[in-house]
């Protein structure tokens, strides 16, 4: 059955680094268009970063451009989200999702809405905190 598994998360002093991973398992994940999102209680959920599934274009929420980076590992059926200079407010539970290239539009992009993603794992927990 087609899953996607975080990994990565756990708790990290402010201005520390996480990378977090996204596997995927029963499909091609290269053939998906991928996204972070994250959600912390009391708030909605906020998509971060996603990565298209062809050209590999990102787009970031402004509250961490320059912070994260997105990206995958074909070989690994893998996508990671690169977290840095962390603060207190990224605390959260983090989650990925992805979405098949043939739904999207010629770009094979999606966006930063939780709407446009179909398939989700059940996350990872990254708590920042001194």
């Amino acid at each position: 059955q087609a899953q996607l598994v975080e990994s990565g998360g756990g708790l990290v002093q402010p201005g520390g680094s996480l990378r977090l991973s996204c596997g995927a398992s029963g499909f091609t994940l290269g053939t998906y268009a991928v996204g972070w999102f994250r959600q912390a209680p009391g708030k909605e959920r906020e998509g971060v970063a996603c990565i298209s599934s062809k050209d590999g274009s990102t787009k970031y929420a402004d509250s961490v451009k320059g912070r994260f980076t997105i990206s995958r590992d074909y070989a690994r059926n893998t996508v990671y989200l690169q977290m840095n200079s962390l603060k207190p407010e990224d605390t959260a539970l983090y989650r990925c999702a992805a979405v098949g290239g043939w739904i999207l539009g010629p770009d094979g992009e999606a966006g930063l809405a939780e709407g446009d993603y179909d398939r989700w794992g059940q996350g990872t927990q990254v708590t920042v905190s001194s």
